[in-house]
């Protein structure tokens, strides 16, 4: 393994860093999270069509810039770094994955342009709030988690060549105005049950979901699609509840799902999605933590106490000295998460552990702690201010507390990852029956 960036990759950290401090303040990202679309569309449109942001990890082939996870994750650290409002994650570590891993060749050249250049963005829904399970990031994915056929989840039925879609899911990212729904759905019944993902083009771009009220409304040209933005805790993260009523939809991949392997696909598919897609919000939250942590650096260097800066007092020194090693072992192991996730995508994984499924999931786990350390020292550092709904530390602190909701908890990240390498192997049910119990207690 080589640890030292390419001077491309370098580049690409560069110029995002540039265009973010001038384009997404504070004050931008406040003004942006308000809008129907929960994030600056011009921003957005320069980052795809000048960066090829969405499209760094395509192949060129497909409109790609034709890099890997890594520069990827180099760009989601940036973005972090902004508290960026933005449907990166959702298009380029979870949507354009599975269209590029499943779908036909049709499927691939019809979207994966258009995703990779901004002209579409796209997300991955999944019911019940099951992402991170869906991903393979907090248990395994072979089990019912898309419905399993009971209430709750989502249905596929064939319907004249076709499929209609049947259900609800809640806390889909950037749900109410991707154009591209990676619906994972529950078909086959019960004799033969199975999970598949299909593809749905909502063709309404940056459509105010807060206002679609009525069925169908919320997916412009979408018959029974309706789409309503929720209220969360961080607005940058923005969020929506998809009801589906017998949704036209189109299998993701070749035929009708009838074979084999297809279900097995589907959850390789999702597995390996899901290790990109953990070592991206790894990075990116160890962006949002270097940026909480300068930003407070910078407060107690300039805010006085008995005729002297807060800075220079030890107590003071010792906590942010706890707080810069945290970083950088956080920052070293998302590193790590990224370049492994890109050795396997290219084949290359050897015996030092390149493309581990668990490196992902640890990564993001030290990641996700080490921000909600740091959020959470900005705002007792920053003082009376510091506790300010309105302060700009509230921005990491919400970001912190949300993340961890996304593709978390903490612990079942670390528990998974212990299973996958047989660490607790017939120790009594193992880390998730400890970590179940933990919950309960």
């Amino acid at each position: 393994m080589d640890a030292a960036f390419t001077e491309e990759q370098h580049e690409i950290r560069r110029t995002l860093r540039e265009l973010l401090l001038k384009r997404c303040g504070p004050d931008s990202v406040k003004a942006a999270v308000r809008t129907p679309e929960g994030y600056d569309r011009e921003l957005w449109g320069e980052l795809a069509g000048r960066l090829g942001l969405p499209g760094l990890a395509l192949p060129a082939a497909y409109g790609g810039v034709g890099c890997g996870a890594t520069e990827l994750a180099l760009a989601c650290e940036e973005t972090g770094r902004a508290v960026l409002p933005s449907p990166l994650i959702a298009t380029a570590a979870l949507a354009a994955p599975l269209i590029l891993a499943l779908g036909s060749a049709r499927q691939r050249a019809g979207l994966l342009p258009a995703l990779a250049g901004g002209e579409l963005t796209g997300t991955l829904v999944v019911p019940g709030g099951q992402l991170a399970t869906a991903l393979a990031l907090t248990g395994p994915n072979d089990g019912d988690w898309a419905g399993g056929g009971r209430a709750g989840g989502i249905q596929a039925r064939p319907v004249d060549g076709g499929w209609r879609l049947y259900g609800e899911a809640g806390q889909v990212l950037a749900g109410h105005t991707a154009e591209v729904l990676v619906v994972a759905a529950h078909t086959g019944g019960f004799t033969r049950s199975r999970t598949l993902l299909f593809v749905v083009r909502a063709e309404s771009a940056g459509e105010a979901a807060e206002g679609a009220r009525e069925p169908g409304a919320g997916g412009a040209g979408v018959p029974g699609l309706l789409r309503t933005r929720q209220t969360v805790l961080d607005e940058t993260r923005a969020q929506a509840r998809l009801e589906l009523r017998e949704v036209p939809a189109e299998l993701l991949g070749e035929g009708e799902g009838e074979a084999a392997g297809a279900e097995a696909a589907v959850t390789a598919a999702l597995a390996a999605t899901g290790v990109v897609a953990a070592a991206a919000l790894a990075a990116e939250a160890v962006g949002a933590a270097d940026a909480a942590l300068a930003r407070t650096v910078a407060h107690v260097k300039e805010r006085e106490q008995f005729g002297r800066p807060i800075g220079s007092f030890q107590a003071v020194q010792h906590r942010l000295a706890d707080l810069y090693v945290r970083l950088q072992a956080a920052r070293s192991a998302a590193y790590y998460a990224a370049w492994s996730a890109g050795a396997a995508a290219a084949g290359t994984a050897g015996s030092d552990g390149a493309g581990e499924p668990g490196a992902a999931a640890l990564a993001l786990a030290q990641a996700l702690e080490t921000l909600r350390a740091v959020a959470a020292e900005a705002v007792q550092l920053h003082g009376g201010i510091g506790f300010t709904w309105e302060h700009e530390a509230h921005l990491y602190f919400k970001r912190a507390a949300c993340d961890e909701l996304l593709l978390g908890p903490v612990h079942r990240l670390r528990a998974r990852a212990a299973e996958e390498a047989g660490l607790f192997a017939g120790a009594g049910g193992g880390p998730a029956a400890l970590a179940s119990e933990a919950v309960d207690v």
